[in-house]
């Protein structure tokens, strides 16, 4: 009688460790982990991962442009059994190298929101169209100001990044004024940017750039954000020099949050992009290739802008924030 139960824990124990083994191992790497951004994307693959029976491994960067804490937290995935790798990558070039020697090692790695340079060097990108998100919210903002003349601030990412390039070309390109194109990772500067400045997607950093600018050209009257922290820091500098109501502010993110500021006036539009769409694309992604050992189909998938604004204006298409609420960063 001892034996058979002997042999029947041996059996249990062996199924139970071959589920384990065959239960798909995934990372997701973000750029930091207190963006509400990279939360939120987090949230969405943990969900995903839930629900599709896979394990889910997480890391970031301290900081955007963290490259180094990037690498480490891949390293450590692939030695964890991670068969793909989902990434936000902080340092579009820097991080190649670690990219290559992943899939070397037969690890597939899809790039979500931000692309590397070249983009090609992930097996795929589901990711906004930043561009596209830029050019809404510059046309938004000139059919708002009526042909007013401007002296724009720019709150931008850091110099090189393609997202943050993407946003701030298309943002000038929607506006009417002299721009760059997509695929060109340099910053524009037409003659009515009269600041530009690093915010890193911060709060803090941006207010810190707003009341920089501030001190440089107090006439500034249109403000473009590379994300809503940043916007909200600009406002906050905006407020504290009284000029909070004669300013627009303009951004990209549609998080939750950044749709109340929206709502409350403190920005007047933002492009709202859908991390949970991504990160349940990518998870998706991994389960399968960890089943049949097919990859992702190659290149850029685009997972959707929508323009939410305070109040609608002629010629241009957008929500309001009570759809922008119902949609925050793809809730249900």
């Amino acid at each position: 009688m001892q034996l058979k139960h002997a042999t029947l824990l041996a059996a249990l124990m062996a199924a139970g460790f071959a589920h384990a083994q065959s239960q798909p191992v995934i990372g997701l790497i973000t750029k930091t982990e207190t963006n509400p951004f990279f939360v939120k994307m987090k949230e969405g693959a943990t969900e995903a991962a839930k629900a599709k029976g896979a394990k889910l491994l997480s890391g970031a960067g301290k900081a955007d442009g963290d490259n180094a804490g990037q690498v480490t937290a891949m390293e450590n995935m692939i030695a964890a059994g991670a068969k793909t790798i989902l990434i936000t990558p902080s340092d579009s070039k820097a991080i190649i190298p670690a990219i290559k020697k992943a899939q070397e090692k037969g690890v597939q790695v899809i790039a979500l929101d931000s692309p590397t340079d070249p983009a090609e060097a992930t097996d795929a990108l589901f990711a906004t169209d930043n561009y596209k998100a830029g050019v809404l919210i510059g046309q938004y903002a000139k059919a708002a100001l009526g042909g007013k003349p401007v002296k724009i601030a720019t709150l931008d990412l850091f110099p090189g990044h393609p997202v943050g390039a993407q946003r701030h070309n298309g943002f000038l390109q929607g506006f009417g004024l002299q721009s760059f194109d997509a695929k060109n990772n340099e910053l524009a500067k037409p003659a009515e940017v009269v600041c530009m400045a690093d915010s890193f997607g911060d709060r803090a950093k941006g207010q810190t750039a707003m009341e920089n600018c501030l001190q440089k050209n107090p006439d500034i009257n249109l403000v473009y954000t590379i994300n809503e922290p940043a916007a909200a820091g600009a406002f906050n500098a905006l407020q504290k020099a009284g000029k909070d109501k004669g300013v627009m502010i303009v951004s990209v993110d549609g998080g939750c949050d950044g749709v109340k500021d929206v709502a409350a006036g403190k920005i007047a539009a933002t492009s709202q992009q859908y991390p949970l769409k991504m990160a349940a694309m990518g998870v998706e992604a991994g389960v399968e290739y960890a089943k049949s050992g097919k990859k992702v189909k190659a290149g850029y998938t685009d997972t959707g802008v929508t323009l939410i604004a305070s109040k609608p204006v002629a010629g241009v298409d957008s929500k309001d924030t009570k759809v922008g609420m119902d949609l925050c960063w793809g809730k249900k």
